[in-house]
């Protein structure tokens, strides 16, 4: 630690003042009590004690207070979290305290975000947990089953192997999404981006969830029509997972003769914005902000029977960042929701 003091005067000054002063006044009573007042000596006196007063308290001053704030910037120094380095060490007061004040406040900020984060690690764990031990429970059931007996009856046996095989599906599937969210998190999945119609890419998901939708009479389309093809420059792949995760989730939680309607409008010079929007159940306003966490259901018991693995939103919204673009989700409770996103333009049309 550096012993370079930024000193303060202003005490030793005012100290020396008062004892320069005090006997100043006691020598021209003396020397007035002999009849022998010189007032040229006095002042000679006055400054000379002023000036010695002044080097001793400032010195001694400086050592006790410099002492005393040492041993505090050594006990602060333990509680950092960052490597040791090199640091002044002030003895003004003023100074100490707007680093003491900083010190207490950036303090605070990291032990709420540290409590904040222990929260969501908290939620996370409990949630995969659930997460999987329920399909790893029904699996081992019908084992179970089959084991004590069911496994001579031919039909039983084969409907309880297929229900446990959907079980087996159902962990392979967040096993899975977690791998991919996982490798996204930390920079391990390479993006292949290349040139493509982003309304072709839409159209294809409409034909591969055409099925899914119609279950629940549920209408997938264009907010008009498209004539002319829109380029965009990304990974084809993703986004298609993108734009099948979010249509999926319109249809699961959409109204049964509902409608869900894509939308692509030019945002600025070189992005275009993607929007889905349905006229479903809509999501209440507490829930938005959290909306993308890994795991995280707005209604626990019947987002899980709805299926999927809780982690379609946490995947979009890492593939959208990973292309260095913004997702964005408006929802009113009742009314619907709209989730968009920017891609960039292809540079040749």
């Amino acid at each position: 630690m550096a012993k370079r003091l930024k000193k303060s005067y202003k005490f030793a000054f005012q100290s020396a003042s008062i004892i320069a002063v005090l006997l100043t006044l006691s020598l021209g009573g003396i020397m007035n009590f002999f009849a022998i007042f010189d007032g040229t000596v006095l002042v000679i006196y006055g400054f000379v004690v002023l000036f010695i007063s002044f080097l001793i308290i400032q010195a001694r001053s400086e050592k006790f207070v410099y002492q005393r704030v040492k041993k505090i910037y050594d006990d602060v120094s333990l509680l950092e979290t960052t490597s040791p380095t090199p640091r002044t060490v002030t003895t003004d007061m003023r100074t100490l305290i707007r680093e003491i004040e900083k010190f207490a406040q950036d303090k605070t900020v990291e032990i709420d975000t540290l409590k904040i984060r222990e929260e969501y690690r908290k939620d996370f764990l409990g949630n995969v947990s659930h997460e999987l031990k329920t399909p790893l429970f029904t699996v081992q059931g019908y084992i179970l089953t089959l084991l004590d007996g069911a496994l001579e009856d031919k039909n039983v046996r084969k409907k309880y192997l297929q229900r446990a095989n959907k079980g087996v599906e159902r962990l392979i599937y967040i096993v899975k999404d977690l791998d991919l969210i996982t490798k996204l998190e930390v920079g391990e999945l390479h993006l292949e981006k290349e040139d493509f119609d982003i309304i072709e890419l839409v159209k294809n998901v409409f034909e591969l969830l055409e099925m899914k939708a119609d279950k629940k009479n549920i209408t997938l389309t264009f907010d008009m029509e498209y004539s002319k093809p829109i380029p965009v420059l990304a990974d084809r792949e993703k986004i298609q997972q993108v734009i099948t995760n979010l249509l999926v989730n319109s249809i699961k939680y959409g109204h049964t003769n509902g409608t869900t309607e894509v939308s692509v409008e030019n945002l600025i010079k070189n992005k275009v914005i993607v929007r889905i929007t349905d006229n479903g159940e809509g999501i209440p306003k507490q829930h938005i902000p959290r909306l993308f966490e890994r795991f995280y259901r707005v209604d626990h018991s019947r987002n899980r029977a709805e299926g999927g693995s809780g982690l379609g939103l946490a995947i979009v919204k890492h593939i959208i960042e990973a292309h260095d673009e913004k997702i964005y989700i408006e929802s009113v409770a009742g009314v619907g929701s709209e989730f968009s996103f920017t891609l960039e333009k292809a540079k040749k049309v």
